[in-house]
């Protein structure tokens, strides 16, 4: 098991001029409809649009020199890979990031006018990333894996940190799952501060790798349709370390389907004035989903970015 009160400690000293400490506002709204005190935790603003440069940044601020001479290899269906991207520019590095098969224009177009060599391989997420890896280690490069990495999984925790000293009073934190490195990160350091705090992680019903695999007791592969929680969809790489600690550190999880996705993404939008992307759509919607759970209680929804493309976006409207 990761300690993870000092690795996100670690992490937080290591990243923190390079990324934002995002703000955090409360929804009336979600409030309302909820019985909860909602907040929403800002990841939306962060550098890249996304939580992802946290532990892009841990990631490559370990490499040595030599190691950010060769350059990395990394998978994404965007976020990821537009943040590692981001992160290699501010420190000078070159890769390569295998996307899968009909990844989201907007994402790609963002990574190659950071500098990245962006390369399609395989029909989902899960496949980029076996090739990938490999790939790092026929040539010598490193592989900064989405989410099954210790290191990765701590940059995202030092949300955690931010989220204790914003929400001291905070008992609960409802978290988009895709391979699990934000959930993991985040539910393994406020665990360590609150051992009772509830955390809900939410899926599309369209692509639930890591809740189905939960379910099943080991990583299973699962169908994948089209969702506009794109950030989440694909499959897990064998092993995965965010498995076991999905299992072990979340209390409930939720499938939303892309109706609902499509209503809390209005909704936000309507009440918030600002733009999210699908992933942080589907964790509003698993919020609305969780009410009887989280009422009476103060909760934190991770609004983990705002990559939206235009396509996405009318289809929502």
């Amino acid at each position: 098991m990761i300690d993870f009160r000092s690795s996100v400690a670690a992490a937080y000293a290591r990243i923190r001029d390079y990324v934002r400490k995002t703000p955090i506002e409360p929804s009336p709204v979600l409030s309302e409809l909820t019985g909860a005190t909602v907040f929403l935790k800002l990841e939306n603003l962060q550098v890249t649009g996304a939580f992802k440069a946290r532990g892009a940044f841990n990631k490559l601020l370990t490499l040595s020199e030599e190691e950010r001479r060769r350059g990395y290899v990394t998978a994404s269906s965007g976020n990821h890979g537009t943040a590692v991207a981001y992160a290699a520019k501010q420190l000078h590095m070159n890769g390569i990031t295998f996307v899968p098969e009909g990844a989201a224009p907007l994402k790609i177009a963002n990574m190659r006018r950071l500098g990245c060599d962006v390369r399609t391989f395989g029909s989902e997420g899960g496949a980029s990333e076996v090739h990938a890896r490999a790939y790092a280690k026929d040539h010598g490069m490193t592989y900064v894996s989405p989410y099954n990495d210790p290191i990765v999984v701590a940059g995202q925790g030092t949300i955690g940190i931010e989220l204790g000293e914003q929400v001291p009073e905070l008992q609960g934190v409802v978290v988009a799952v895709g391979g699990g490195g934000l959930i993991s990160g985040i539910a393994g350091y406020l665990k360590g501060l609150t051992p009772e705090l509830r955390v809900i992680g939410v899926s599309p019903q369209n692509s639930m790798a890591m809740i189905a695999s939960v379910q099943a007791g080991h990583i299973v592969e699962t169908e994948h349709l089209p969702t506009l929680s794109d950030g989440t969809a694909g499959g897990l790489e064998p092993g995965a370390i965010t498995f076991d600690l999905c299992r072990d550190l979340v209390d409930r999880f939720e499938t939303v389907s892309e109706d609902e996705i499509g209503s809390a993404l209005r909704l936000f939008i309507d009440s918030h004035h600002m733009l999210c992307e699908g992933a942080a759509a589907a964790a509003i919607a698993g919020l609305l989903k969780a009410r009887e759970a989280i009422r009476g209680s103060s909760v934190a929804v991770i609004i983990c970015g705002a990559n939206i493309s235009s396509d996405h976006l009318r289809s929502a409207l």
